[in-house]
């Protein structure tokens, strides 16, 4: 009894030695592997079976200054990869030349991918943001056709200047006379949101209404596009359970979703209604009824009724959040930056001064810029592409590789890796933009009096390419419009105190919006 207790005691701690040896082999290879990638890799902390993923929520309150630091180390470029389990890996970067490699020179191998489109297609559907190939140039093609038309162009800019006239300066008034803060990022999200429903598809939404109305299809596409945003963090083996059984922010996602979708479905049906009752609608300018009656005439193809949804979400994404970010920054900026805002004035003034030279009086308060003069503000355009150079809209865009590839900066990336690009650190890179990168500086954007674009891959604001910003002249007479009548008739002064954080999310929203107080000048 004696032999066998030893026995048992023996087989006991060789057993016990053996599983405490291969932990401890196991844990000493894990660390040789982690500080073997750490020398080997110029980026962030890749960690054993996570990947990146513990680095990014370590980080995840100020992601973006983390990326940029991250960037600037690896020299422009760094590779990641994912959670075990996830499959993900590739490069992120902020090399101007891979940016045009990869955008324009071998186009087709960087496609949007299954992975991009696989998570917004709930939203997004195979609207022209979320479509690769064939789809999305035939609805490039149309986009085309419709918006460059003289009669589009010069409905889009009436709409514009309508609201600005009739809803936003009144509910600034109103604003300036109960002395009280508001959120400025606010009510310009209401306000390109009225502009682009009215102008895209011939409805107003009533966001600017003088009582500042909730609107549930603008709270829910917000929420929309920042619970989207998960699913890119999130690995897929958790999100899509949590969507099949529609639990946590999942079921969130799918409730907002909803709402989106029903309002889309709604003006849609609106239109295709005034068709049938009026027999025509030549006499709607806005882009969904040129599309239903060139539809419905047989001068393209019959579009359905998910087409032209998911045409009205993605348009309501182009063209609501960029410009009203932008805009919100560019703010912020010049109330920082008062020489600036003082300039933009002067400019203004010179130009109203043209009316006088013209005998044409004019009140201040009733001035309503036309298109040329809009286009001679030269220095209040270098201003707002200074401020969207350093708080570009979409900070961030993806594309997934076809087939194994090299990056000019000698980057190797696989099949089905994924390329991330980071636009808000472009900006901060003293290699792309010297050494006052980090200024506020719209003097960068003039030469001898005019106003010079910079090279769209390292400006890729407006993203670059074949893939080039449809409403890029648009938006930039949207912006001139509201900044300009706002700073001839208000002084805008943000709220002491009031703090400032870019939000994660698609779009760079300010975190707590933009509290500002207004002053009649």
């Amino acid at each position: 009894m004696a032999t066998k207790l030893v026995f048992s005691s023996i087989q006991w701690l060789c057993s016990h030695f053996f599983w405490e040896a291969t932990i401890s082999l196991l844990g000493v290879l894990l660390v040789l592997r982690c500080i073997l990638e750490r020398l080997t890799n110029n980026g962030p902390m890749l960690w054993p079976v996570m990947g990146i993923i513990p680095s990014l929520f370590l980080h995840i309150n100020n992601i973006y200054d983390w990326i940029t630091e991250s960037l600037i180390k690896a020299g422009g470029t760094f590779h990641f990869r994912g959670m075990w389990m996830g499959g993900a890996y590739g490069i992120v970067t902020a090399d101007p030349s891979n940016i045009e490699y990869m955008l324009k020179t071998k186009f087709k191998n960087f496609p949007k991918g299954k992975y991009y489109r696989e998570r917004f297609y709930d939203l997004l559907g195979n609207g022209i943001f979320n479509a690769d190939d064939e789809l999305w140039k035939e609805q490039r093609r149309i986009a085309i056709s419709e918006m460059h038309s003289t009669r589009f162009v010069e409905h889009s800019f009436q709409t514009m200047q309508d609201l600005v006239h009739q809803k936003l300066l009144k509910l600034f008034e109103k604003l300036v006379e109960s002395k009280d803060s508001f959120d400025l990022q606010e009510v310009l999200l209401r306000f390109t949101f009225d502009n682009v429903c009215s102008a895209a598809f011939g409805a107003d939404p009533g966001c600017l209404a003088l009582d500042l109305p909730k609107v549930p299809f603008a709270k829910a596409f917000e929420e929309a596009t920042e619970l989207t945003l998960f699913r890119f963090i999130v690995p897929p083996f958790v999100w899509k359970p949590m969507r099949h059984f529609g639990i946590g922010y999942e079921k969130r996602l799918k409730e907002a979703i909803k709402i989106v979708h029903d309002f889309a479905d709604k003006t849609v049906a609106l239109r295709k209604n005034d068709l049938t009752k009026f027999g025509s609608l030549s006499d709607h300018c806005d882009l969904l009824s040129r599309l239903i009656e060139d539809s419905e005439q047989g001068k393209k193809r019959n579009f359905h009724d998910k087409f032209l949804r998911d045409f009205c979400i993605s348009f309501t994404l182009a063209g609501r959040d960029t410009s009203s970010v932008a805009l919100a920054w560019f703010f912020w900026l010049i109330h920082k930056n008062p020489e600036v805002k003082s300039r933009i004035l002067s400019e203004i003034n010179e130009i109203l001064g043209c009316r006088n030279c013209k005998n044409v009086l004019h009140d201040d308060h009733d001035v309503v810029f036309t298109v040329e003069e809009l286009k001679k503000m030269v220095y209040l355009q270098a201003a707002l592409s200074e401020s969207l150079r350093l708080y570009p809209s979409v900070p961030m865009d993806m594309k997934e590789v076809v087939e194994d590839d090299v990056f000019p900066d000698g980057n190797m990336v696989k099949r089905g890796a994924r390329v991330h690009y980071c636009i808000f650190t472009m900006a901060r890179m003293e290699s792309v933009w010297g050494k006052d990168c980090l200024e506020f500086k719209p003097e960068r954007w003039i030469k001898d009096g005019q106003f010079v674009s910079e090279n769209q891959f390292k400006y890729t604001v407006f993203n670059a390419g074949p893939r080039l910003c449809l409403g890029k002249k648009f938006a930039y007479m949207q912006m001139k419009m509201v900044a300009a009548s706002i700073l001839l008739r208000y002084e805008v002064m943000v709220v002491e105190g009031h703090e400032v954080d870019p939000k994660l999310t698609t779009t760079l929203y300010m975190k707590h919006g933009l509290l500002v107080t207004l002053e009649r000048t």
